[in-house]
């Protein structure tokens, strides 16, 4: 199966009710892809993906420090000393102080800057690319499942995420370790996403994809994977 079925089947195999999201970096601009119009956060371009839009988005196109800084768009030198230092989460009640705020950000992993010009984000049924990250909204119990198939062959754990950016946590992270993450998502993202009290989040890397839906399915056929309505 290629990506895009083996998206459908990670889809109806956890009964998903959200899409999952296709990431990809890109060195160059895609010329079949459209450029985001305006600008938005990262978390908000996954909103978009998951409702449907295909697009392309730049430093141009991205509203955040983190969503920025994080997905190696812009040099975090670029941005103001009270960014740079965190200063501006202070007042937003994010961190008590600044020093909080930068022993925080030390576990942060980023993209290098300068290495790739944009980023792609379609739902990974329509993804005509193969993703480097895939990203997935869901409940405890599916977000469970995934860890669970995640383990099933290999024995290994997933990376979980706390407070920290989902740019950084949901996409840099897996992108760089190859690791499956979960987490909460951070305050901000939360809110700009509008999630509901009980949403998670769980990214894949695209080279673990079809290992994890065959390991899905084969869970599928044993005792505690069946159903509720099977014993």
């Amino acid at each position: 199966m290629n990506h895009i079925e083996l998206g459908e089947k990670l889809k109806e195999l956890l009964k998903l009710e959200y899409e999952p999201v296709a990431i990809k970096w890109s060195v160059r601009e895609p010329a079949d892809i459209e450029r985001e119009k305006g600008k938005s956060r990262f978390c908000e371009k996954l909103v978009k993906a998951m409702n449907g839009e295909v697009f392309y988005a730049t430093r141009d196109e991205e509203e955040c420090m983190g969503g920025a800084r994080y997905t190696g768009l812009r040099d975090p030198s670029e941005f103001p000393a009270n960014m740079r230092s965190g200063a501006f989460l202070v007042p937003m009640g994010v961190y008590r102080n600044i020093q909080a705020v930068q022993r925080s950000w030390r576990g942060n992993l980023n993209i290098e800057p300068g290495v790739f010009s944009s980023i792609i984000f379609a739902p990974l049924k329509l993804a005509e690319y193969e993703p480097d990250v895939i990203f997935i909204l869901c409940n405890a119990r599916q977000a469970m499942e995934v860890l669970h198939a995640n383990a099933y062959d290999s024995g290994s754990h997933g990376l979980g995420a706390d407070s920290g950016p989902i740019c950084s946590s949901m996409a840099a992270l897996p992108y760089l370790t190859g690791k499956v993450t979960y987490g909460f998502g951070d305050v901000g993202s939360r809110r700009c996403m509008g999630l509901g009290d009980d949403d998670v989040m769980v990214s894949i890397p695209g080279g673990d994809l079809q290992r994890i839906v065959s390991n899905l399915e084969e869970m599928r056929t044993k005792k505690l994977f069946r159903g509720d309505d099977e014993t």
